[in-house]
């Protein structure tokens, strides 16, 4: 049978095609690492400006989870990644011609609202074409082919800006983007059925709700206690990672240790691969054993050690930075074994805006520890400036990973009352109480 009749086939095409559109979106993510420099002398910027821009990819990014979620349940997959994928281009043209801090801003955010809906349309698409005990080892795999932007963001992308500059290299960007969407629209489809298929066993059942229903749904899983306890963790972690990773972890290497921007930037991609490798590798862990919650507190244990050394050792050895980085990004598939469990606490028709709702939440940190971090940095600003940019203290960047330690510390204790009330509701006692309470 044809890879394009066979739907245990077409669905990894339609998979790979959205997953592309995401590698594109933990581009734009993290890829103002590598332009920390030039966007600093470009808009004439403080640390606390440039996490400000940084994070305005965040800021729409962010609150617009759960309404993608909500969509993806009303509306499907291909007409949301399409819609996406298309302003995220648009946004990326106009960052390009960019010539003032509010237009970069502007733009950014734009970037920003477009990407903001991939994910979750992919996890739909997901749940409509793949088996319930595939899912965690395909959402590990979606977060692991996001990882491939962010690895395009480093050390590739700072010799391609050295060699072309940066508006280039996002000219370039904008134009594979309108490829990516185009293909979005041509194989992408909801579920096997509206690609004429048969339906696969063992997939859910794809919604069909009101606008009204989907409301209500909202509604539901904002008021359970889990859905703010799983937003807050990756609210820690992922505002955390996103904010070193993307931003604040290359000119630390730059200063610290007097690197070249393109030297620096192979120790972010050491982080991004160990997302390449973490992710899947976890949800795979997490379905073989049948373990979510106690997966999730191992990694936040590890997690807040790497960043906490850091911290305590200021410039440790460059072998030791680059295992950290590696370390904290392939623990970040630990902590996204959250979204398997809120699959599992909300199943069906809510799934979607239930995911969406723990990515917002997730996101929100994008949004806000830039600017932290921006600011304590500025604290700790020498006075210096060399070739336009702003030289920092040691000390500044020791206060910067503590407080990604501490971030660290928070998420493990969201991660332990997890895992001890999963723990009690495995009881038969729990077990009773639980079911009722989703009902």
């Amino acid at each position: 049978m044809s890879l394009w009749r066979d739907p245990t086939r077409r669905r990894w095409l339609g998979w790979f095609t959205l997953a592309t559109a995401f590698v594109l979106v933990n581009f734009h993510r993290v890829s103002t690492g590598v332009l920390a420099d030039d966007l600093t002398q470009v808009f004439d910027t403080s640390a606390a400006e440039l996490g400000l821009l940084h994070a305005s990819f965040f800021y729409i990014y962010a609150p617009m989870q759960l309404v993608a979620g909500m969509l993806a349940d009303q509306t499907g997959t291909r007409r949301v990644a399409t819609i996406g994928s298309l302003v995220m281009a648009v946004g990326v043209f106009g960052f390009a011609a960019s010539d003032t801090y509010l237009a970069g801003f502007a733009s950014r955010a734009l970037i920003g609202v477009g990407a903001s809906v991939i994910y979750i349309a992919t996890l739909r698409f997901c749940a409509n074409w793949f088996e319930t005990g595939e899912f965690a080892t395909v959402a590990g795999m979606t977060l692991s082919a996001s990882a491939v932007g962010g690895i395009i963001a480093t050390t590739p992308l700072a010799l391609f800006v050295a060699d072309f500059g940066w508006r280039t290299a996002f000219l370039t960007v904008g134009a594979v983007g309108l490829v990516s969407t185009l293909a979005i629209f041509l194989v992408v489809r909801d579920d096997p059925a509206d690609a004429g298929l048969d339906t696969i066993e063992g997939t859910a059942d794809p919604p069909d709700l009101t606008p009204r229903e989907t409301v209500d749904n909202a509604r539901l899983v904002l008021s359970e206690r889990e859905t703010w306890v799983l937003g807050g963790m990756l609210f820690f972690v992922i505002g955390t990672n996103f904010t070193v990773m993307g931003l604040w972890g290359i000119p630390y290497l730059v200063q610290a240790y007097g690197l070249s921007v393109s030297e620096a930037s192979v120790y972010t991609l050491l982080g991004n691969a160990g997302l390449v490798v973490g992710s899947p590798a976890m949800g795979w862990l997490s379905d073989y054993l049948g373990r979510r919650t106690g997966l999730i507190v191992a990694a936040g244990v590890v997690y807040t050690l790497a960043y906490a050394l850091i911290a305590a050792l200021e410039t440790p050895p460059l072998a030791f930075v680059a295992a950290a980085f590696f370390t904290v990004m392939f623990l970040l598939g630990g902590f996204t074994i959250a979204y398997t469990v809120v699959r599992e606490r909300f199943h069906g028709s809510v799934s979607g805006t239930a995911t969406g709702a723990v990515n917002a939440l997730g996101f929100f940190g994008g949004a806000i520890f830039p600017a932290v971090l921006g600011a304590a940095l500025d604290a700790y600003w020498t006075g210096e400036l060399v070739a336009g940019s702003r030289v920092y203290s040691l000390f500044g960047y020791r206060v910067a990973f503590g407080i990604a330690a501490l971030n660290g510390l928070i998420a493990l204790g969201c991660a332990v009352w997890l895992h001890r009330r999963e723990t009690a509701d495995a009881t038969p006692e729990g077990s009773e109480t639980a079911t009722a309470g989703s009902q």
